[in-house]
């Protein structure tokens, strides 16, 4: 089990890192301004494996359709996926509409400020609740992101794959035992200095080194030891999965969608009918639809790489009659409708391109 460093009793860590964030850091995103619970909480949702650059965009125009807690609480499912579409890792969004809901129902419509309470709440972590206390409250919790388990490794020489218990334990211990050094009304700037520190200079490949304000003491810049903290963790190849897909269109040109189940792949998303194989393919075809599906024509295939694995997927189009059955998760929309569905990116994508 790795041993923890001690933290020196006056801090030069917390020290040195609010007077480079003072000068160097980031002062103009725009959940900083204002800083509410309600859009702290947004964009740490967002930042979840997105960089800032990234989540900007999402979060103004989110914020355009949900401006309050309450107003996310009252949207329906296709609105709010309609609005994350792109940004991947959809069951954030599920995670932060069913979030909305239980505060509008439990917590009089605010995010509770308490870190077990909101750690309760759906896809918010113990990392992503100490965030939201110390941003939007100045409350002295703790974080433990990726970039903060990078700046943490290195500056205390911490061996392992971080993603490890045995090894993410320590890691909090020394992320607390600096917070409790952190002068009285600048937890949201200590906060917001680790994660730029992490994204600016002690980034994953080439760390700028030459300027860190904790270059001092970093023991991975003292044991020429930067490329390799933290640990990386034991690769394993993605395996490749195919799958096939219908673009059907009707007589008025309007493209049949399927809605995902709400587990698994693009949950809650509406996108193409979509299976494993062409003979399964094939038997929904016949079973929902008539129309005759030798005829229709292969499109590019497309790629996409999720988290575990990779998509080869074979997009079939063709036109078709109509619908041979009624059924919910079916839905003719014509084009102009399609930007306010919540799509997979490479199937908007798809759409726009033809």
């Amino acid at each position: 089990m790795p041993r923890t460093p001690a933290v020196d009793g006056g801090d030069a860590f917390v020290a040195r890192l609010l007077r480079w964030f003072d000068s160097h850091g980031r002062h103009d995103l725009p959940w900083q301004h204002p800083r509410t619970p309600y859009r702290v909480w947004l964009s740490e949702i967002m930042l979840q494996q997105t960089q800032v650059a990234t989540v900007i965009p999402y979060f103004l125009e989110f914020l355009q359709h949900f401006p309050t807690l309450a107003d996310l609480a009252a949207a329906d499912n296709d609105a709010v996926m309609a609005r994350w579409a792109g940004l991947g890792y959809y069951a954030r969004a599920r995670n932060l509409h069913a979030t909305a809901k239980r505060c509008v129902d439990e917590h009089a419509g605010d995010l509770p400020r308490d870190l077990d309470a909101l750690h309760a709440l759906p896809g918010i972590g113990r990392s992503t609740a100490g965030a939201i206390l110390s941003q939007a409250w100045n409350e002295p919790f703790a974080i433990l992101d990726g970039n903060v388990k990078r700046v943490l490794t290195r500056y205390h020489g911490i061996e392992g794959f971080p993603g490890l218990p045995a090894v993410e334990r320590p890691l909090w211990t020394l992320a607390q035992a600096h917070v409790d050094h952190v002068p009285a009304g600048r937890m949201a700037d200590y906060t917001q200095a680790q994660m730029d520190l992490g994204a600016t200079l002690c980034t994953r490949s080439k760390p700028t080194c030459v300027i860190c304000p904790l270059q001092e003491d970093c023991v991975a810049r003292r044991d020429g030891r930067t490329a390799e903290l933290p640990t990386a963790k034991p690769g394993k190849a993605l395996p490749e999965r195919e799958a096939v897909a219908l673009l059907l269109q009707d007589r008025q040109g309007r493209l049949l969608l399927q809605k995902r189940p709400e587990t698994g792949i693009w949950a809650s998303l509406w996108t193409l009918p979509q299976a494993d194989t062409g003979q399964q393919l094939q038997d929904w075809f016949d079973a929902h639809v008539d129309g005759v599906l030798e005829d229709a024509l292969e499109l590019p295939l497309v790629r996409h790489t999720f988290s575990h694995y990779r998509l080869h997927l074979q997009v079939m189009r063709t036109r078709v009659e109509a619908l041979k059955v009624a059924d919910p998760m079916l839905r003719w929309v014509p084009a102009a409708q399609l930007p306010s569905l919540g799509l997979p990116a490479p199937i908007r994508k798809l759409l726009q391109d033809l």
